[in-house]
Parts: C-alpha cells; structure tokens; sequence
C-alpha cells in the first residue's frame, strides 16, 4: 500500500476523532436553559380619589385633584391653576368632607371671572356644592346655601345638579302633596349677584 496513502488515511481518522471529541465536549458543557422566573407586577393604585383637568380657555386651565386615606368621605382637595399664556399658576388647599363625584366651570353672575363648582357627596344619597371665584390672582369661596325650610319639605335626598342654557338648577323627588303615594320632581333654579347665591322653585 501507497505510505502517503496510509498517512492520508491516518491524519483523517485522527481529524475524525478530534471532531467528535470536540463536538462530545460542547454537548457535555451544553448549558441548560434557564427558567425564566415570571414575578407579578405589582400594580399601584392611583392615591387620587378625583381628578379632572377643566379648560375654561386655551392656556388657562383648572385642575381638581382628591386624595386622602383611610375613609373615602374625609380627606382633602387641590384646585391647580395654569395659565400658561401669563406663565402663572396659582393653587389652594381646601379640607373636603364627602366624596367629589364631578367638577365643572361657570360664570353665574356674567363678571368676567371663571367660578368653579366641586360637587360633593356628602351623605350617601346627599349632593352639595363647593364653589370658588377666581379672581385677582386668588380662590375666593362663596358660600353654598343650604335648602330652606320650606325648599326642604318632603326633602330625602338624590338630587341632581345639572345645567341648562348656562343656569344652574337643583332637582330631587319629594311626595306628592295631593297624593302621598306618589313623589313629583322639585325643582330649584340658582342666581349669582355679588358673591352670593339665592334660590327660586321652578314652578
């Protein structure tokens, strides 16, 4: 036999038994994948109870944020002021017993100046109102009447405010006089003059 051959034959088996070696040592020190740990993701809750952004005007805008801990009716509030256009911001701390269900703008008395109306839940079934002037550079509040003696006759709560052709109205059921069995809708229509509100029964 040819001896190139032979050392051919030889240096090829030896390449063979080097590979394979080398392949039985990458299979050996093969690592195993690694289980991937999946761990919840704790999700925070929100530490704002309410939050609403009311744009009264481009660059000038109102902000009504709610927090508190512990029981949801006690807690406080923040009205946030930006008016980006005057670069100036202004916002008042206020103490809040009940829980804010809405927020909105209005300008009852026509004087120019944006009042804001923060509507509370103050009783389980109970709505009132907070209201802010902002005017001057400053929160001023204007105080809330509470219903009469004769508003409040068959009086049990779940009033509703709403709004309508830029006045402000109250209603909420009460009997029927003429017949107890039945419950009609009163209705209460508010006025602004001077930083002070007054109360008239639709009829």
């Amino acid at each position: 036999m040819n001896p190139n051959r032979m050392k051919l034959q030889k240096y090829t088996l030896q390449h063979l038994l080097l590979i394979t070696g080398v392949l039985f040592c990458f299979a050996c020190t093969e690592e195993k994948p690694k289980e991937v740990k999946t761990e919840t993701v704790k999700v925070q809750k929100n530490p704002f109870r309410f939050y609403k952004d009311i744009e009264v005007k481009p660059g000038l805008n109102f902000e009504i944020v709610s927090w508190g801990k512990g029981v949801d009716s006690i807690g406080g509030y923040q009205i946030l002021m930006s008016d980006s256009i005057r670069n100036n911001y202004r916002s008042a701390a206020v103490d809040r017993k009940g829980i804010i269900t809405d927020a909105w703008n209005m300008d009852l008395d026509n004087d120019g100046n944006p009042e804001l109306y923060i509507q509370l839940l103050s009783k389980k079934n109970v709505l009132d109102l907070n209201v802010f002037e902002y005017a001057g550079g400053d929160f001023n509040k204007i105080g809330f009447p509470s219903l009469s003696t004769n508003q409040k006759k068959g009086y049990a709560g779940n009033d509703k405010f709403f709004i309508k052709n830029g006045d402000l109205f109250r209603s909420f059921p009460v009997k029927d006089t003429a017949d107890s069995a039945k419950t009609i809708n009163k209705t209460l229509q508010y006025k602004l003059s001077a930083n002070s509100f007054s109360a008239s029964e639709v009829k």
